[in-house]
C-alpha cells in the first residue's frame, strides 16, 4: 500500500499493452538498477540497454541485470544500434542466439545509422518473430540531415509497414537528446503539425514516442491521455513521469482522466 493511497488515482497495471514507459539504461550498475526498480519498478515496462553500451560490460553482469529486470516484470532489450552493428558484420543469427542466451525476450530493429531496404526489413522482422521475440522497431535516422528527408506521411507509412510485417510496437526516433530529430525541432519543441499527420495515418496505441524531455512528456500526456506510450525516459525521471501520468504534478494536475 502506498502512502496517501486514498489520494492516488489508479492506472493500468502491468503487463500493459499501452500506457508503456520505456526507460533508457546507459550502463547502470546492478545495485543502482535494483534500487530503482524496488521503488519504481511498477512504473517501468521496458528497459533499453542504450545503443552498444552492453558490449563494454561483462557478460555475466549483464545477464544478472537482465534477470533483475525480469524479476520486476520489466522487459529489457538491446538497443537498435547493437542490431545494426551485428547486421553490418553479417552476424544477425549470432546476435539472436546471444540475445536468447542472455535472457532477452525483446529485440529492437532499426536502421538509424544504416540503410536497410524495405523488403529486407520486413524479412528481418518476420525472422525475429519466428524466433519467439517481442519486436520493437524504430522509425527515423540518427543524423538530422538524413532524418529530415522523411516526411511525416513517410514515417507513418514505415510504421504501418513494420506492424504489417509483425512488429509489436514502433518507436518514433528522438535519440537521447530529443532535439533536432524526428518530431522535435532543434530546441526540443514538438512539431505539432507533423504529429497530426502521423496519428492521422496510424494507430497511436502501436507507437512509442521517444520523449526524453519533460516538456515533451507533458505534451503527449495532455494530448493522448495518461496511457500514451513514452520512451527514452532517464532512470531518474521514472517516478516524476508517473506523477504526470496520474495528475500528481502541477503540469497535469486536473488535466488528465484515468478512466
Amino acid at each position: 500500500m502506498n502512502t496517501f493511497d486514498f489520494l492516488t488515482p489508479d492506472r493500468l497495471k502491468k503487463p500493459r499493452n499501452h500506457g508503456i514507459t520505456m526507460m533508457l539504461d546507459k550502463g547502470m550498475g546492478l545495485m543502482a538498477a535494483e534500487d530503482l526498480l524496488e521503488i519504481s519498478g511498477e512504473y517501468v515496462d521496458f528497459a533499453k540497454f542504450g545503443w552498444g553500451t552492453i558490449l563494454l560490460h561483462d557478460k555475466y553482469l549483464i545477464k544478472d541485470k537482465i534477470d533483475i529486470y525480469l524479476s520486476y516484470n520489466v522487459n529489457p532489450y538491446p538497443g537498435g544500434t547493437l542490431f545494426e552493428i551485428a547486421y553490418l558484420n553479417n552476424k544477425f543469427y549470432e546476435f539472436l542466439d546471444e540475445a536468447d542466451r542472455l535472457g532477452f525476450n525483446t529485440i529492437e530493429i532499426s536502421d538509424g545509422s544504416t540503410n536497410i531496404q524495405m523488403e529486407e526489413r520486413g524479412k528481418i522482422i518476420s525472422q525475429i518473430k519466428d524466433h519467439g521475440f517481442y519486436v520493437i522497431t524504430e522509425v527515423g535516422k540518427k543524423d538530422p540531415k538524413e532524418d529530415v528527408r522523411f516526411t511525416p506521411a513517410e514515417r507513418a507509412e514505415l510504421v504501418n509497414f513494420d506492424l504489417d510485417a509483425g512488429a509489436d510496437k514502433v518507436l518514433i526516433e528522438a535519440r537521447e537528446s530529443g532535439k533536432n530529430v524526428g518530431i522535435f525541432d532543434e530546441k526540443g519543441n514538438v512539431k505539432e503539425d507533423e504529429v497530426e499527420i502521423i496519428i492521422k495515418n496510424t494507430d497511436v496505441k502501436n507507437l512509442i514516442w521517444e520523449t526524453p524531455q519533460k516538456n515533451q512528456q507533458v505534451y503527449f500526456i495532455l494530448k493522448f491521455g495518461p496511457n500514451v506510450n513514452l520512451g527514452n525516459i532517464p532512470p531518474e525521471e521514472i517516478t516524476a513521469l508517473e506523477t504526470m501520468r496520474r495528475g500528481l504534478r502541477g503540469d497535469t494536475l486536473g488535466k488528465v482522466n484515468l478512466e
